[in-house]
């Protein structure tokens, strides 16, 4: 008799990294693109592209919406 696998439903939910969270974390308490990059010590430009990256996984638009995921599931 084959033993039955336990498949959990859910689980394919996109992850985010450490850094994705800070990122989005920072975008959340307002700050512009700019002062971000600064304060993650990045460019403005790798921002932007980290930002569309997430946006993409995630299948929203816009940074704000990447912002509310990650609040509705409390990682910022």
């Amino acid at each position: 008799m084959e033993q039955a696998t336990l498949v959990r439903r859910g689980t394919d939910e996109p992850r985010l990294s450490d850094e994705e969270v800070r990122l989005l974390a920072q975008i959340a308490s307002g700050v512009t693109a700019d002062v971000a990059a600064r304060k993650l010590e990045l460019s403005a430009r790798t921002l932007r592209r980290r930002l569309r990256t997430i946006c993409d996984r995630l299948g929203v638009n816009t940074p704000i919406e990447a912002v509310v995921w990650a609040a509705r599931r409390q990682l910022i």
